[in-house]
């Protein structure tokens, strides 16, 4: 499915970097993100093998099981900015947990609920985040 969403994005709109889960670590999808011009921050498998270098896809997937050989799982996933993909997963869940649904029927309305359950989670990030201050 990778390779026909990033066809839907026009092919002036430059692309940074595609963050994928594991399942995405695919040639098709390795192909695809490398012919745009992206970076792929894909975890590879556990039992990932290094592939052919063939394509500019599988020279990427290639360095990218390199460094994770070399820097271990753990550390690579915080160096490629893995991470930033749990934190939108989970925000997505939390915005889930108000309802899978709108509510509102009439149009105006859903315009006025999407922003008061913005308020609402980021009140309820507000409270989780601690307050420091410098003592002496």
């Amino acid at each position: 499915m990778l390779p026909e969403l990033l066809s839907q994005i026009p092919v002036d709109v430059e692309i940074a970097s595609v963050t994928a889960d594991g399942a995405y670590d695919t040639r098709k999808c390795h192909d695809a993100i490398a012919n745009r011009g992206a970076h792929a921050v894909i975890p590879p498998r556990k039992n990932a093998k290094p592939r052919k270098p063939s394509t500019a896809g599988a020279i990427a997937r290639n360095e990218a099981l390199c460094a994770s050989k070399y820097l271990g799982r753990a550390i690579r996933r915080n160096w490629s900015g893995y991470h930033r993909r749990s934190r939108a997963e989970t925000k997505m869940h939390c915005v889930k947990l108000l309802g899978q649904s709108l509510m509102a029927r009439d149009f105006e309305r859903p315009v006025a609920e999407l922003p008061i359950r913005a308020a609402v989670l980021n009140s309820y990030t507000a409270l989780g985040i601690p307050v420091t201050e410098p003592t002496g």
